[in-house]
């Protein structure tokens, strides 16, 4: 057994992949002192850390600055924001310019000589992002969950608790600002690096006040092969589908998945990635050879032999909510409490149409940035007493049950949670009465939550992991219902088409009475 952990520092920083790691570097660049509590070990956990990815960074031309933000508007139902957009990518572009050069990243080089800078290799590139943080004097407790967070006398976020799993034993960080960095929600459903994000950012900040955008934009299904977790649906842009009587599957494709989704309800669903030529197919085994591990210990050649392949739930991972933002440094509108990655809405950038994986990699690196300065800048303005302020833990659902008969058992109410909101027929193909019956369904779940689950030590962790998952599947559905509308992923079969009188985000809040409402209008430039 080591010491019980009791620390003070200006900037905390809840998480470990790609969003947590630019927040810490960057607080800690700006004189703060930082802790970083990762769940698993920074570095190694997390989606991008088990996989490659698509960076969206885009040379300072404003042409090709244009057409790489009008691209997106039609897709994400015109939600998206052109200022954030933009500073996006000013902000991707300078922090990969910093990787490639300064921390000498080994970007491939094109035909041309150039490096080509729009791809990362994860386990590189989260390799690299541990030994800078730890070069800037940053304190990193792996393996170390924050199971809630500490707020002061005002209600202004100070801090977290958290278990530290390898030593057996709880600890206390005080911090004059928090950065929640902590993933979206995949619901465990074994999607490739996901079993981590289970919303537990979200709930941590609805329990201190803080809203939600955008967790209707949260049906987000990557396509894999049959047996497999892995879910790089860009490559899939070159593939034809089939039924399982050997016709093409009309009407599907990498991006529409619909028709892949009903079509599963019935049958088998294979695949051949035959339409990519050679340069292609040598480009795509060089930027994701993980991709073809699958099929090369199966004997399958993708290209020319069918596969089958399945849809597996991604949430608000892929999708675009998450925490809500209401300044440029990514700050909740609760005092000292910051977003970033995943963990906050990504409508801004991409509005209602998942970010996938070049877009969400650029959110994390500038959200990550501007959450770490903001949070840096805040803590500074507290004075040196802030540490020493009184605190009080505000964890609850899945920590102190209200009922007399407390119960350990997640895995009961992860998989009860599992069966609304992974089967396609539900939360893919959404209808409103279909909502309506799964919504009821949550709602006694959150309630048997709410009187019934708690523990300590490692059994909180799982019990505030479920009691998160459960949250995010009624915020979901709850959002899902009020937007009665067909718009970038939110598709409603008993309402197909778009409504002008409904081009706004939607806003979501609370816990056992969540609310929804309408943002104001989002001035687009363009019609709905």
């Amino acid at each position: 057994m080591t010491d019980p952990i009791d620390l003070s520092t200006d900037v905390l920083v809840v998480g470990g992949g790609p969003a947590a790691t630019w927040a810490a570097l960057r607080a800690a660049r700006s004189g703060a002192a930082v802790v970083l509590a990762d769940k698993g070990y920074c570095g190694t956990s997390g989606a991008t850390a088990s996989a490659g990815t698509g960076v969206w960074y885009v040379p300072p031309d404003p042409i090709e600055r244009e057409a790489a933000i009008a691209s997106r508007e039609s897709l994400g139902g015109y939600l998206a924001d052109r200022r954030w957009a933009q500073r996006v990518l000013d902000e991707t572009f300078d922090r990969l310019n910093e990787l490639a050069e300064v921390a000498r990243f080994p970007f491939p080089v094109g035909p041309d000589g150039r490096q080509l800078r729009n791809g990362l290799q994860g386990p590189e590139y989260m390799r690299r992002m541990r030994i800078l943080v730890r070069r800037a004097g940053v304190r990193i407790l792996d393996h170390a969950p924050v199971t809630e967070l500490l707020v002061d006398g005002t209600g202004a976020v100070a801090g977290a608790l958290g278990y530290r799993r390898q030593a057996r034993e709880g600890y206390r960080v005080r911090a004059g600002a928090v950065v929640l960095a902590t993933g979206g929600c995949a619901f465990q459903s074994k999607a490739l690096g996901c079993d981590v994000n289970t919303g537990d950012g979200a709930l941590f900040a609805v329990e201190a006040g803080a809203e939600l955008s955008g967790m209707e934009f949260s049906n987000a299904y990557g396509i894999a092969p049959e047996g497999s977790s892995v879910t790089k649906t860009a490559f899939y842009q070159f593939a034809t589908f089939y039924r399982a009587d050997g016709s093409v599957l009309d009407g599907a494709s990498g991006r529409h998945r619909s028709p892949i989704a009903a079509e599963l309800l019935r049958d088998k669903v294979y695949c051949r990635l035959d339409r990519a030529d050679e340069p292609a197919r040598a480009a795509m085994r060089r930027a994701q050879p993980n991709f073809f591990l699958t099929f090369d210990r199966r004997g399958i050649d993708p290209f020319t032999d069918k596969f089958p392949i399945t849809l597996i739930a991604e949430g608000t991972v892929r999708g675009t909510g998450g925490i809500r933002l209401v300044a440029d440094d990514c700050a909740t509108g609760v005092p000292g409490l910051y977003a970033a990655g995943d963990a906050a809405t990504r409508e801004l950038i991409c509005g209602g149409f998942t970010g996938g994986g070049s877009h969400n990699a650029a959110w994390a690196i500038s959200s990550g940035n501007w959450a770490g300065a903001g949070a840096a800048r805040y803590a500074r303005s507290l004075g040196t007493g802030s540490h020493s302020r009184p605190v009080r833990a505000i964890g609850d659902s899945g920590a102190r049950p209200g009922g007399t008969r407390v119960s350990g058992d997640h895995r009961e109410v992860v998989a009860a949670v599992q069966r609304e909101v992974l089967p396609y027929d539900k939360n893919y193909l959404r209808h409103g009465a279909v909502l309506t019956e799964s919504l009821a369904t949550l709602d006694d779940i959150w309630a048997t939550v709410r009187e019934t689950l708690g523990g300590t030590n490692e059994q909180r962790v799982r019990t505030r992991q479920a009691a998160a998952m459960t949250a995010h599947a009624r915020w979901m559905y709850h959002a899902a219902l009020a937007r009665t509308e067909t718009r970038g992923m939110a598709k409603r079969l008993d309402f197909p088409g778009q409504d002008p009188d409904q081009h706004h985000r939607l806003i979501t809040s609370g816990l056992d009475g969540i609310r929804v409402r309408p943002e104001q209008a989002v001035a687009a430039g363009v019609a709905s």
